[in-house]
């Protein structure tokens, strides 16, 4: 018999949370993490910087919302991704709340030690289960990317790159760059 004293977690409880934490809501669990560490920054930073020009502010490819740390209230869950795009001709303007309700085209999560097992685990399949056509794993201590493709409903890795390798993966194949750009 289930506990009546238990209560799933809402969204009160995220606004509830000190501002140094980033607060998810996981699969009906409250999943609360510390605010990147440098690199893990650095690397996200750097990887918005090289997408912005060419898909969000450019005229060819252009086409695309490019954000950082944007809040997804999706499917039951409330998420946060460190960068996530939606093409313009989906998401024509962004929308006057503080999170989104458009399922992202793209999200990437920029791994670190305390995040990876939920990230790989329980974020890429949710993520899959919306409908998210791309996703991407970046490890800034590893210096790796993986890069994956929604298939019939599950993630086929389509790139496994490390250290300095050039990067064009989709959907932002139109746009290459090095692997390294996104080190310290």
């Amino acid at each position: 018999m289930a506990n009546p004293a238990l209560k799933l977690p809402s969204y009160d409880d995220i606004l509830a949370l000190p501002e140094n934490v980033i607060g998810e809501i996981i699969n009906g669990r409250l999943e609360v993490q510390p605010r990147p560490a440098p690199k893990h920054a650095l690397t996200s930073s750097a990887l918005g910087g090289e997408l912005f020009r060419p898909f969000q502010r450019g005229g060819s490819p252009g086409g695309w919302w490019i954000l950082d740390e944007p809040e997804l209230h999706v499917g039951g869950h409330v998420l946060v991704p460190d960068l996530a795009g939606w093409r313009k001709q989906r998401m024509p303007q962004l929308p006057e709340t503080a999170w989104f309700e458009i399922v992202p085209d793209w999200v990437c999560e920029v791994l670190a030690p305390a995040t990876a097992k939920i990230d790989r685990s329980e974020k890429m399949p949710i993520y899959a289960s919306l409908g998210v056509f791309y996703c991407w794993l970046i490890d800034p201590i590893l210096h790796t990317l993986e890069t994956y493709r929604l298939q019939e409903g599950h993630w086929l890795l389509q790139q496994s790159l490390k250290d300095d390798d050039q990067v064009s993966a989709d959907p932002f194949a139109e746009h290459s760059f090095s692997l390294s750009h996104l080190w310290e």
